[in-house]
């Protein structure tokens, strides 16, 4: 419906999908922690200011945003995030836990690929603040969380 994927894009999340890593992703497969036949979930690759190693949830087939989204992967994904945000607050032991998800280039939506984020919040973090202090990490730091979450990860 409300596409914006520029011609020639190599979804980053699709080859994420497909198992491949390379250069066109920062996506690991060791950043998965729970896959099954419609939605996975990872650790994101980019930091947020204080709350490192925060998840998302895509659908494994692409739909660029929520407009294209069919109700079956929706429901998937609301489910599985409801579970990784109480996995979270068992694993990271966070006072909450928010939701974030951006629909086209005016919402910040960078990865035209269907995903929502999952924060770990800390009471007093700053978060909302620091949305836009964004680093890339490094696969070993991705790798402790999302170990944590997959083995705290109830299957569903």
């Amino acid at each position: 419906m409300y596409n914006h994927v520029p011609k020639n894009y190599e979804c980053p999340i699709c080859l994420a999908v497909a198992g491949v890593e390379n250069e066109d992703t920062m996506i690991k497969q060791d950043d998965i922690f729970y896959r099954d036949d419609l939605v996975m979930a990872l650790i994101n690759s980019k930091f947020v200011g204080n709350n490192p190693g925060h998840a998302i949830v895509v659908p494994l087939k692409h739909y660029e945003n929520l407009y294209d989204l069919p109700e079956k992967e929706a429901n998937k994904i609301i489910k599985v995030a409801k579970a990784v945000a109480i996995a979270m607050k068992r694993v990271r032991k966070c006072d909450g836990v928010m939701i974030q998800q951006n629909n086209e280039p005016a919402s910040e939506q960078h990865a035209f690929h269907y995903h929502m984020h999952i924060f770990p919040r800390f009471n007093d973090d700053g978060l909302l603040n620091k949305l836009s202090d964004v680093r890339v990490s490094k696969s070993e730091e991705r790798r402790i969380f999302a170990a944590a979450l997959r083995e705290h990860f109830m299957p569903m």
